[in-house]
């Protein structure tokens, strides 16, 4: 379609649009749950006259989600989740060819970033997205009263649920928020095997590193964490996991990973990549004992998660862009250590992000559940809510069918035995 006269952006290359486009389509063929869900979108409208902001990575599989949530009849406008996550040509196309208000660049510096977050806020939403909770959280700093026209917000990622969370107990919640990250069709497949494969994409194109052999650190052992330390082991790398939930911790050395802190790992590592979601899990006692040719990267989503503030200070100089997404840091002692994608979320800075099939699950129930948030309208408290059962269930049994595969069913009896407590041995 051409773009219409109302449609708002600041994109960087309005001429990638083609580009974009066939990027676009690429990714939708791989997608076939939120095919489906997209077909029965523009049957029903269930978001006719509805605004919808979304602050996302710009990427082809989220515009093919914004074009769902389109079809559904909402006035949908994206923004960047993270300065270098956007993939330019696609959001040219969106623009151009969808009719999309789009408000991101690659590399967009911190006020911009920050200028694009406000066209979110300005468009007046009634439903709004997350990717780390940056939305909702300047909408409840700075824009309180948008407050009751807002029916939910949708959040996709860990450390935007756990910022919410936090926000939950403090009262200080504004509207319902649904925690699509925590939904099994999400953090099971779209973190493990999404930020398994995308991260060890990002670190190789941005190092050309041969992994097989090296030693490597993996902060976290969460779904995200567990996802990369196997692909990781998978490539023959020596793989180490650091953690602080004794649980979590246990796994990881049941699944034969080596555990230990961090302090002790980070002299023997060749790479260290954190995917936590919390602060300064790398920090000045780390970096002091690195080994020379240390790469360090994060695939949580902040670049917090690296205490670069600390690095910076430890460095007598700083090379930027030694490769694309690698930067030297030079220590006192001649040690070099280097870190990728300015610490910024390698999979999506250095790499394309998860790919299209598993993310087809995660976009199917993000639209889905907010199809419930709107049904739902006015019932929900001011919590943030697990994505329905129901939900889940659905878009798990079609991804099974595209995918060609059948399963059994229970039968009665089965059925009635798991149903009562009066059958035993």
């Amino acid at each position: 379609m051409s773009t219409e006269t109302s449609i708002k952006c600041d994109i960087a290359a309005p001429a990638l649009a083609d580009e974009g486009k066939r990027r676009i389509e690429w990714a939708d063929q791989d997608m076939p749950v939120l095919q489906e869900v997209r077909a029965r979108f523009e049957k029903e409208l269930p978001f006719q006259g509805m605004k919808m902001s979304a602050c996302l990575h710009v990427t082809a599989e989220t515009a093919n989600l914004a074009r769902t949530l389109k079809a559904g009849g909402a006035d949908v406008l994206l923004c960047a989740s993270n300065p270098l996550s956007t993939q330019d040509d696609v959001a040219a196309s969106l623009v151009r060819d969808y009719g999309i208000s789009v408000f991101a660049i690659k590399g967009e510096d911190r006020d911009t970033f920050y200028s694009h977050i406000q066209a979110a806020v300005e468009h007046g939403p009634n439903i709004t997205m997350d990717d780390g909770a940056d939305l909702v959280s300047t909408i409840h700093a700075d824009h309180r009263e948008l407050a009751d026209q807002i029916v939910a917000s949708m959040e996709e990622t860990t450390t935007g649920v756990i910022r919410l969370k936090a926000m939950e107990k403090d009262n200080a919640l504004l509207f319902p928020v649904i925690a699509v990250n925590d939904a099994d069709t999400k953090h099971l497949f779209d973190n493990r095997y999404g930020t398994g494969q995308s991260t060890l994409d990002g670190i190789i194109r941005a190092t050309d590193i041969l992994l097989a052999g090296k030693t490597v650190v993996t902060a976290g052992y969460g779904w995200c964490g567990r996802g990369f330390a196997t692909r990781a082991r998978g490539m023959g790398a020596n793989v180490i996991v650091t953690e602080v939930d004794p649980i979590k911790a246990i796994e990881a050395a049941m699944d034969g990973f080596r555990v230990m802190p961090m302090i002790e790992a980070a002299s023997r590592a060749d790479l260290i990549c954190t995917l936590t979601g919390d602060i300064h899990v790398v920090r000045e006692e780390h970096f002091k004992v690195m080994k020379d040719g240390c790469m360090v990267c994060n695939s949580g989503h902040f670049d917090v998660e690296l205490d670069l503030v600390a690095l910076n200070a430890l460095s007598k100089s700083v090379r930027k862009d030694v490769r694309n997404f690698v930067d030297e840091h030079t220590l006192a002692d001649g040690r070099k250590i280097y870190v990728l994608a300015e610490g910024r979320l390698i999979n999506l800075s250095a790499a394309e992000g998860h790919p299209a099939c598993v993310m087809d699950m995660s976009f199917a129930t993000q639209a889905l559940a907010s199809e419930y948030a709107v049904q739902e309208k006015g019932k929900l408290e001011k919590k943030v809510y697990r994505v329905p059962q129901e939900i889940d269930s659905w878009v798990a049994a079609l991804k099974l069918t595209t995918m060609g595969i059948a399963i059994d069913e229970l039968t009665e009896e089965q059925q009635k035995y798991l149903s009562s407590w009066d059958m035993g041995t």
